[in-house]
Parts: C-alpha cells; sequence; structure tokens
C-alpha cells in the first residue's frame, strides 16, 4: 500500500487483516487490479466462452439456480438469466450494514473475482473497482442470509448497483464514514443515479457474472473483520484497564511473573502478563503496599493472563481464518482454465467463518464478564478497600453503584448472544442447501459483542480512575498514570452524585478512537 496515495493494489492473493482495517476506517482511497490478475481474469474467460460455444452444460451459465438446476436455458435467455437471478435474489431486510463494512465487502468481492477463477470479465471488475474508487457504495440490508451458497441476499443487493438498479450511498472515497442503519445523515438513492453521480457506466451482467457476483462469503467476512479490528483493540484496552484496577485495588502484581507464565506458555497468557508488568512498571502505588498481609487476589485480578490471554489466542485464530477467506475463491462454479474446466464445489459455504464469528463472540463475552467482575471489586468496600461505591459521601450518594449494573446488563445481553450460530441449519432451496451455516447472524452477533464490551471496559476504567483518586498524592505507574490522566481530560472526579451516562460515553470513545491506547503507549511502547 502507498501512504503517499493511498492506493491499494489487488492481485487476488496476500491482502491482510490491516489491510482491510484501513480499507474500514477509510484510509484507501483508490483500488486497482494488479496486471497479473487481470491476465488470469482474462484466460479464465475466455475459457468459459470457449466451453459455452462449444454447448457444454454449465451450472448457472446455462441451467437454472438450486432446484431448478435441471432446466435448461436457452442461448438467447443468458444474459436474462442473470439479470433475474440477482433482481430474484435481492429480499434482504432490516437495517443497512454500516457504510464501512458495506465498502470493504465491494473491495473482498473484487479481490475474490481477481483470483480468475470465477470466469468474469474485465468489464465487470473495472465497474466494480471504478464503484469503489468513486465513492458508491452499495446500501446492502443486514437481514436474509443464511451462509450457504454464499452471502445471496445480501450480496445480490451489492451486484444490483453494477446495473444501476438498487440503491446506493455516495461519498468522499476514502472517507472515515460511520454509518449505523442511517445514523450518520446519509440517505442511499437509487443506483442508477449513484451511477450517474459517480459518472460510471451501469454494466449489464454477462454469462455467469450475476452468479458470480452473489456466490460468495463477502459479507459475513467483512462483518467479522469490523469485529476483529474492534477486538484487537479492545484486547490491549483490557490490560490497561486491569492495570489500572490492580493499581485501585492495591492488589498484586506476583501472579504476572514471567517463570509463571513459562511453565504454561500459551502464547496469549504470555502476552497479557508482560503488558501488565510493563505497564506496572515503577509505580509509587505498588510499592506501597509492598509488604501487606494481603495472600491473593480475587480471580478477574489474578487470572487475568489466563483470560485475557485466551481471549488473544481466540482473535489470533479468527484472525487466520478470516485472512484465509480474504484471499480465497468462494464462487460456484469455478473455471480452471489449465485444464479448460468448470468445476461445482462448495467453496461458497461460509463455515469457517461461522464457527470463527461464534468463537471470537464468546472470547469477548468472557472479556467483558471478568471486567465486570473487577468493577464490582472497585465498587465493594468489603472487597476494594475502597469507600463504598466509590463515592467520598456514601449514603446521601449513590456513586458509581448503577455502573456496577449497567456493566452487568451488558454482559448478560452478550451471554445470550453467545449461543452459536453455526450449530444452527435449516435447509433452503427445496432441501438442495440441506445444511447451511448461518455465518451471517453468528457474525452480527459477534459485532454487538464486541461493542458491548467496549461498553463494559469504559464501565471499568471510569470506576478506576475513581478509586485512584483516593490513593492520591501517590501516583499509578506511568503508563497508568497517562491512562487516568487522558480520562480526566474529559471526565472530572466524582464528588456528589451527578449523571454519569456522559461520562461513560466520553470514555467509551476514547476507547473507540484509539486515544486512550495512544496515550498510553507512548510511554510504554506499543503493547503486544
Amino acid at each position: 500500500m502507498s501512504h503517499a496515495t493511498r492506493t491499494l493494489e489487488l492481485t487476488g492473493d496476500n491482502l491482510t487483516l490491516n489491510d482491510a482495517e484501513h480499507i474500514l476506517h477509510g484510509r484507501i482511497d483508490r483500488l486497482t487490479l494488479s496486471s497479473s490478475a487481470r491476465k488470469r481474469v482474462e484466460q479464465s474467460r475466455r475459457c468459459l466462452e470457449r466451453l459455452i460455444d462449444d454447448g457444454q452444460t454449465i451450472y448457472g451459465v446455462n441451467t437454472g439456480f438450486g432446484k431448478l438446476a435441471n432446466q435448461r436455458i436457452e442461448a438467447d435467455e443468458v444474459l436474462a438469466l442473470q439479470e433475474n437471478l440477482l433482481r430474484s435474489h435481492a429480499v434482504g431486510m432490516g437495517a443497512l450494514l454500516g457504510i464501512p463494512v458495506s465498502r470493504l465487502a465491494l473491495a473482498l468481492r473484487i479481490q475474490a473475482l481477481a483470483k480468475g477463477y470465477s470466469g468474469v470479465t474485465t468489464e465487470l471488475l473495472d465497474t466494480l473497482i471504478e464503484m469503489y474508487n468513486r465513492g458508491v457504495v452499495p446500501a446492502i440490508p443486514e437481514q436474509g442470509s443464511v451462509g450457504a451458497s454464499g452471502d445471496l441476499a445480501p450480496l445480490a443487493h451489492l451486484a444490483l448497483v453494477v446495473m444501476g438498479e438498487g440503491h446506493a450511498f455516495v461519498v468522499k472515497p476514502g472517507s472515515d464514514v460511520e454509518h449505523h442503519g442511517g445514523r450518520s445523515g446519509l440517505k442511499p438513492m437509487s443506483g442508477r443515479a449513484a451511477l450517474a453521480r459517480a459518472r460510471i457506466r451501469p454494466h449489464r451482467p454477462k454469462a455467469k457474472e450475476g452468479l458470480s457476483l452473489i456466490n460468495g462469503t463477502q459479507i459475513s467476512t467483512a462483518i467479522l473483520i469490523d469485529a476483529l479490528v474492534k477486538s484487537r483493540q479492545l484486547v490491549r484496552v483490557a490490560d490497561i484497564a486491569g492495570a489500572m484496577t490492580i493499581e485501585a485495588t492495591k492488589s498484586s502484581l506476583r501472579p504476572f511473573d514471567a517463570r509463571i507464565q513459562a511453565i504454561r506458555p500459551h502464547p496469549g497468557q504470555v502476552a497479557c502478563a508482560a503488558n501488565v508488568r510493563k505497564l506496572l512498571h515503577a509505580s509509587p502505588i505498588m510499592a506501597s503496599h509492598a509488604d501487606c498481609g494481603k495472600v491473593q487476589d480475587a480471580y478477574s485480578m489474578r487470572c487475568m493472563p489466563q483470560v485475557h490471554g485466551t481471549v488473544r489466542d481466540a482473535i489470533d485464530h479468527a484472525s487466520r481464518v478470516a485472512e484465509c477467506e480474504m484471499n480465497a475463491a468462494t464462487d460456484n462454479p469455478l473455471v480452471f482454465p489449465d485444464t479448460n474446466e468448470v468445476i461445482s464445489g462448495g467453496n461458497f459455504h461460509a463455515q469457517p467463518i461461522a464457527l470463527a464469528a461464534d468463537l471470537l463472540t464468546a472470547a469477548m463475552t468472557d472479556l467483558s464478564s471478568i471486567s465486570e467482575r473487577r468493577v464490582e471489586n472497585l465498587v465493594n468496600p468489603d472487597l476494594s478497600g475502597l469507600p463504598g461505591f466509590l463515592t467520598p459521601h456514601p449514603g446521601l450518594n449513590s456513586g458509581m453503584m448503577l455502573v456496577q449494573v449497567l456493566a452487568a446488563a451488558l454482559v448478560s445481553e452478550s451471554k445470550t448472544l453467545s449461543f452459536p450460530a453455526s450449530v444452527d441449519s435449516i435447509p433452503t432451496s427445496a432441501n438442495r442447501e440441506d445444511h447451511v451455516s448461518m455465518a451471517t447472524a453468528a457474525a452480527r452477533k459477534c459485532r454487538l459483542v464486541a461493542v458491548n464490551t467496549r461498553r463494559a471496559l469504559a464501565c471499568e476504567l471510569l470506576c478506576a480512575a475513581q478509586g485512584l483518586e483516593f490513593h492520591l498524592p501517590l501516583s499509578a505507574a506511568p503508563p497508568v498514570d497517562a491512562a487516568y490522566g487522558h480520562i480526566r481530560e474529559h471526565v472530572r472526579p466524582l464528588g456528589r452524585d451527578r449523571t454519569l451516562h456522559r461520562d461513560l460515553e466520553a470514555v467509551e470513545r476514547l476507547i473507540r478512537s484509539g486515544s486512550l491506547l495512544g496515550v498510553v503507549e507512548e510511554v510504554c511502547g506499543r503493547l503486544g
């Protein structure tokens, strides 16, 4: 990727999670197609056209779809077949995907076609690339996919825009647009109007191109990546929040000793413990109770490496799955020019994404669960040694009592979302598609849980910062003190009771923007 021009070349291979994050956050203005990918696409198209001209029966080209695969389509109806496919499959409902996720799905669809196994024309790819480069983002409803023959319904909404139908947003190319269910203020326009505004000519799908546009896992993959990007940030923020709570409750650093981790060397566990040691190095508060008589802390402090670390390992696994899927051919049937064959298979089945999303959902729910227990340790005077509910005037004031209730509510909601979608299957298409993945549902739940986890961590950070007030003039370790100071720039200490929801929203914004993590890492270096 060129940082000067913010251009990303798609090759069909080697797309990374960091690239996807740049697309989500509007850091990529333009996509281009590599010359090698263009050559592969051309070869694949020529192969397909030869087979069509030879009269071969090819699924989705001169046959119907699904249960209707045995229905032969006449040569003069092949183009109409592709258009009818897109129109009939665009049955999505519900809130629209956020513009960043839809934009990423568009880029991932281009990447999959660029591998050269789909038999599409370079003209189609050029149209898709111009849509991205000129800010045309399809308006895609969230609901409608079972993750079996790909994300058929939502991808059909994407594909309709290519031929000047459906609906789309037009945004500044590469802009960092936050859009969730229409709250950005932007409203979609007709696909034809969007293409006209961007000066893009509609593309009428050629043989197989309609099917190639909707057979794929790019919607579920894009949503999972959005959740992964959030989770990768949050697991580092959780270490900061936990370290701040350790300071506020005068808990021990001994459970983070490197020797303990070395004899149970799960990578995430080792990384978390190293982070906490780095965050708490040279702490005046920690030094002040070095000789106290406390023997052991609650698990939510003592077992942070084991719990946070396992979440890290789950994120790493889901990241590997997502990166593999970003660089995969998920179309059906697939064209193999080297052997002059078109082969039907099942690469559209999104079970890898479904299982990875379900694992990540459970992991992030657990991260929020242990954070909520640390909030309880902070507000409960029997556990923390701090004033009840972190108010200097308990009784008349309830302090942060309800912050723990909020954290409990968030965790409980995430628990209800943690039943795995991937174990469910409702057969579709007259039982031809008799086992489906429910990957898009799994990814959507995962993204919701990531947001809940961010808010639960905001609860802990707010309470931990308040807990540190009672240790003044002693200060926390420099990295923790930097986090405390950054929070105090936006949220004043709690004296008498006041409405706290704005304070919580302010802390959540510091997490979401990355500024909290940034100020800490300026002091101690990048956290593992």
